[in-house]
């Protein structure tokens, strides 16, 4: 459980970032070279690699590198992850908040048995 905790974590830093967040969604539709993937953002080819090793370290990206180019592609193993542990909570809220609709469906006729006696 610590590993897969830890992992999930990772996960969720890297996507934390809006740039990484960008660089995800780009990759959503395809694989791309980091050159393809740096060229809409502001910033130097320096930084686009340092977030791209937090992406791949998360386990969100695998890079593949033939002769100079790295090319980039999703490894949805990791948003699975994620999806998981939200859709958990998610399912958790909602029983808790049908019970608690349940509880008030209850209480409505004595309230207005109540109003009705006073």
């Amino acid at each position: 459980m610590l590993n897969s905790s830890a992992s999930l974590d990772q996960v969720f830093h890297a996507l934390a970032d809006p740039t990484r967040r960008a660089m995800v969604e780009r990759l959503s539709g395809g694989p791309a070279s980091v050159s393809e993937l740096a060229r809409p953002l502001d910033m130097s080819l320096a930084a686009v690699v340092q977030h791209l090793q937090v992406l791949e370290q998360s386990g969100i990206v695998r890079t593949r590198k033939v002769g100079r180019v790295r090319t980039c592609r999703i490894d949805p193993g990791a948003l699975s992850a994620a999806e998981r542990w939200i859709a958990e909570r998610r399912a958790l809220w909602e029983r808790r908040l049908d019970r608690l609709g349940d509880f008030l469906a209850e209480q409505e006729p004595q309230d207005k048995e109540r109003k009705r006696r006073s």
